[in-house]
């Protein structure tokens, strides 16, 4: 299986491996990582390094899913604009009392519906539990989702809706973090793509907290040999 993933490809799998690992775990943009590569004496351009991490990043999410830390039943969850292409987009997130990730969602609207999206993705998450509390500011759209997932049994009936600023604060330095991963590059990414590539970053920016602040490069490429 590990041998199909990377057939055909002009560059070594290690070679693909790093830079996809790079570009997800540090603020960099694709032109950053050609000029690393050149360093090195390898030739490569940015839309081949877009390409591995478009398809690479979902399979390394996938595989290593299974590591995240479980999290616990005390939910902070909060929402916050990104710019794309000068537009507002807005990026709903959730951690538990200890920090940890619980999920994300990205979406062009700031309403109930979308905040309803974000609770179903984040219940369905296998390192996640139900909630004994949940803590937002005082946004009305996010209360009436709680309300509403609670009517169709989506959330426990039990589960407490705190709207306490302070509990949040551990939320709202998380956003820094996540401005500072997603800016860079924004401008040598295609329209189209332009979404793909913001959750690609969000999507696995948990994962590359957990793992690869403590696995190693070579660990990372025995993944790929499961």
């Amino acid at each position: 299986m590990s041998q199909n993933l990377f057939k055909w490809k002009h560059f070594e799998k290690e070679i693909i491996l790093l830079c996809v690992r790079w570009y997800l775990k540090y603020p960099l943009s694709y032109r950053n990582l050609v000029d690393m590569m050149t360093e090195r004496g390898l030739i490569i351009t940015h839309t081949t390094i877009m390409r591995w991490v478009h398809q690479y990043s979902p399979i390394i999410d996938e595989r290593i899913r299974k590591y995240l830390k479980q999290t616990n039943d005390s939910w902070r969850m909060d929402e916050t604009y990104i710019k794309i292409k000068g537009k507002d987009a807005y990026l709903y997130k959730a951690v538990d009392s200890e920090g940890n990730t619980l999920d994300f969602y990205i979406s062009e609207h700031r309403d109930k519906d979308a905040a309803k999206k974000f609770f179903k993705k984040a219940l369905r998450a296998m390192h996640d539990q139900q909630p004994k509390g949940i803590t937002t500011d005082k946004y009305g759209a996010t209360e009436v989702a709680i309300i509403e997932e609670q009517y169709y049994r989506d959330l426990s009936c039990k589960t407490q809706h705190r709207m306490t600023k302070y509990l949040n604060n551990i939320i709202e330095q998380d956003h820094r973090f996540i401005k500072r991963k997603v800016k860079p590059g924004y401008s040598l990414i295609y329209p189209h793509c332009l979404m793909l590539e913001i959750a690609l970053r969000l999507r696995s920016l948990e994962l590359w907290i957990f793992l690869l602040h403590s696995v190693q490069e070579n660990q990372l490429i025995r993944l790929f040999q499961l």
